[in-house]
This record gives C-alpha cells, structure tokens and sequence, in this order.
C-alpha cells in the first residue's frame, strides 16, 4: 500500500510527445471528443493500455486457465459496450482509443440531446444538468455501461429543457421600406 495523500497516478505520458503527427492526431482527438486537456487523452490510452495487456497475458496463458480467466474480461468489456457479446481477445487488441472516448457520458449527452459541441455537452454536465437513472452525474469522463445508456436524461430541476426543446424560428425578418416624399 501507498500513502494515500500521495496516489499513485492513473495516466503515462507520451514516448515522444513532440512528433508533429502524433501531436496533430492528438489534437484532432482533443477536439472531436471535447477533452479538457490532453491529461484526459493520457488516462483513456493508459487504461486501454490496461485492457489490451491483459488480453495480451492471457493469450499466453495454457488454455485451461485461459477458458476460466477469458470470460471475466470478455464479461466487463461488453458491459460497457466496448467490444460485442460473441467477440474474441483479438478484437479486444484491435480497439482504439476512440472506441473508448465513444463511451464517455460527455459523448453521449453529445449524441443523445443534440448539443452543437462536446463542449456543451461539457458543461451541461458539470453544471449537473444529466442524470443517469436517479442520480445526477457530474463527470464527463464517467464510462457508461450499455444498461444505462437508455437511461440518460435531463434533471428534474434542470433549465436546459427549455433551452433544448426551443428551436430557433426560421423565420426571416420582414425588410423595413423607406417611403421616399416624392
């Protein structure tokens, strides 16, 4: 055990964080999915890392001990609908990092009520404008399971309904006639 004012941390940097392909695609994802800071990419690829390593181990592994440890992971991933029910541990080592990002909360309220940007999304959440079943969520980075993607909503209390059901009228404004004095 650790002392625990002083955490071990969730997230690796970069090999080499300044190759410019790297750093474009970096940024590229920053945007798409409305991170924060690059921290958050940091702890999605870690804990990919994560999966993918033990998916890596158990290949390894004889095949009785396999068939009793490869359920476990396979049962965990499709719960929060990263890979199927029928999938293997080779489509466990072919996910990606936007298949992670693709099941954050803040991508989902995205998705789910239409705002313009992730960052929207963001800040709805923050403010604690989303619920999931019956308690209100305020981490954009919280990983949600398939069984409470249907349950999603709006909080009670929340001024977003409003603001979300209210579409802006398509209708142009009528144009002012000088009348001359001729």
């Amino acid at each position: 055990m650790g002392d625990p004012r002083y955490p071990s941390r969730i997230w690796r940097k970069p090999k080499r964080p300044l190759n410019y392909d790297f750093m474009m695609e970096d940024l590229n994802t920053l945007g798409t999915y409305g991170l924060k800071n690059k921290r958050e990419l940091w702890k999605s690829r870690t804990e990919l890392s994560r999966v993918r390593h033990q998916a890596r181990s158990l290949l390894a592994l004889r095949q009785e001990v396999r068939e009793q440890k490869e359920p476990i992971l396979m049962k965990s991933l499709v719960r929060i609908g990263l890979v199927k029910e029928n999938a293997t541990l080779d489509d466990v080592l072919n996910l990606n990092i936007n298949d992670l990002l693709a099941r954050r909360l803040q991508t989902l309220v995205q998705k789910k009520f239409s705002f313009k940007t992730p960052y929207q999304a963001r800040q709805a959440i923050t403010h604690g404008h989303i619920m999931i079943d019956d308690r209100i969520i305020d981490i954009p980075s919280y990983i949600v399971s398939i069984k409470e993607e249907q349950e999603i909503h709006l909080a009670p209390k929340s001024t977003l309904k409003n603001l979300l059901q209210a579409k802006p009228a398509d209708v142009e404004p009528e144009p002012v006639v000088q009348e001359s004095e001729s």
